[in-house]
């Protein structure tokens, strides 16, 4: 365990061996499922809802993470439609350093409330993949990144649960791990 908790700055610091996929060589679902994992900040983020839907524990295991993809779809179609939201960029990097807090401080939310909180982040992140598509097709595009999304935040749970077997503090610590990369990719570092 403690090499898990060792590695996991490093495996998150990683950067991808390749530029996004492009849909009309490979196609639409695999870009999309491709293109979350290929920012730190997405990464981070969908870990964090993870291990913080795992620290709440009960219904905020499914329904928590269950939010933040509804409300990124929400946020996909407002890019496809059109709408532009303001500041996207700076909301996905202050989701990562609030959700890595979150996590760090163990804050207890209700589950609705904690649902809430991530909502309000995936709108951005969704914006972002929406804004991000290029020639993909919409619908294959987004079951792609929504599956990616669901699979990091699954991942999340896994770590969570794993960390607070391995002792009451490593989640904490791994929260504060996310709130220190996000600050860094904040400061351009």
């Amino acid at each position: 365990m403690r090499r898990l908790i060792a590695a996991l700055p490093l495996t998150l610091a990683a950067g991808p061996a390749l530029a996004h996929v492009a849909p009309l060589e490979h196609n639409s679902f695999l870009a999309g499922a491709t293109h979350p994992i290929f920012g730190a900040d997405h990464v981070l983020a969908m870990v964090a809802v993870g291990l913080w839907a795992g620290m709440l524990g009960g219904r905020a295991l499914w329904a928590v993470p269950a939010a933040f993809v509804g409300v990124m779809v929400l946020g996909f179609a407002l890019a496809l439609g059109g709408l532009a939201l303001p500041l996207v960029e700076p909301a996905i990097l202050a989701s990562v350093v609030v959700l890595g807090l979150v996590v760090a401080l163990g804050l207890r939310l209700p589950t609705v409330a904690g649902a809430a909180l991530v909502g309000a982040f995936a709108l951005f992140h969704g914006h972002a993949h929406g804004a991000e598509m290029g020639a993909a097709g919409a619908l294959p595009y987004l079951a792609g990144f929504a599956a990616t999304t669901a699979a990091l935040h699954v991942l999340g749970l896994i770590l969570g649960v794993a960390l607070l077997r391995a002792g009451r503090a490593a989640p904490h610590v791994a929260g504060g791990l996310v709130a220190a990369a996000g600050a860094a990719l904040a400061a351009g570092v």
